[in-house]
């Protein structure tokens, strides 16, 4: 079962064309990584499969739902992490939390903000605004309020980012045990080492367009690792125009 299909998809911006006729399918129980380099369209694609941004032409569709014509569907039913930490700086990380949680109104949120206090060791800063806290606490923050309702799909753009290896291997391992249980992961990152122990289907997107798709296992072969992969599906070590 599908749970993304973009097909054709096109982004312009002025006289940039950041996507270029990208095609991809996510099932359930996949853990899909979307790498590439730098400005070649990994995070536009993610924005508009989440309904943020319209494409320029194509079709999507997430969880079954149109995502051109019902944007504000497929945010309630996914959890989203973006590239950047961003909870808001005058709420606490209790009142962020709890923010999302009655925006989705959500039961028993009390003990959801608790398992995720907890998950992430942050019970004692709860009451501490989003702007003093550190770069991982608030990047906990931003994974705890994409996981906090308990999403068939959640979609997390360079979540490792900012956290240290104790977090970053706690983080992995929750991830693990949610694709094993059959949720659905849609991650960009470039952090090649962590991905290639969770992925288990993979595009390369070089300059707006898919250069490679499949099982992780029948593309990455022959003693090659991901990063090695990677670096030859772009065209190794060329200098990058953008």
């Amino acid at each position: 079962m599908a749970v993304i299909e973009a097909k054709d998809v096109t982004k312009e911006f002025g006289v940039v064309k950041a996507l270029d006729g990208v095609s991809i399918e996510v099932r359930k129980g996949d853990f899909f990584g979307f790498f590439g380099p730098n400005g070649a369209g990994k995070t536009t694609l993610l924005r508009i499969l989440t309904g943020q941004l319209e494409p320029t032409e194509g079709s999507v569709e997430v969880l079954g739902i149109d995502a051109l014509k019902d944007p504000i569907k497929v945010k309630d039913s996914v959890g989203i992490v973006p590239e950047v930490e961003s909870p808001p700086s005058y709420l606490t990380g209790y009142e962020y939390l709890y923010f999302v949680g009655r925006i989705r109104k959500l039961n028993d949120l009390e003990d959801r903000i608790d398992k995720w206090l907890t998950f992430f060791d942050l019970a004692s800063k709860k009451g501490v605004i989003c702007k003093d806290l550190s770069k991982g606490m608030r990047q906990k923050l931003m994974i705890a309020s994409a996981f906090i309702h308990d999403p068939q799909l959640v979609f997390l753009d360079e979540p490792f980012i900012n956290l240290d290896p104790v977090y970053q291997k706690l983080v992995r391992e929750y991830l693990q045990g949610y694709a094993g249980s059959g949720g659905t992961v849609f991650m960009c990152s470039h952090i090649l080492e962590i991905s290639e122990k969770l992925c288990n289907r993979i595009a390369i997107v070089d300059d707006g367009r898919v250069v490679a798709d499949g099982s992780k296992d029948e593309l990455v072969k022959g003693g090659e690792n991901l990063e090695e992969f990677f670096l030859r599906s772009i065209g190794g070590g060329r200098k990058r125009g953008r």
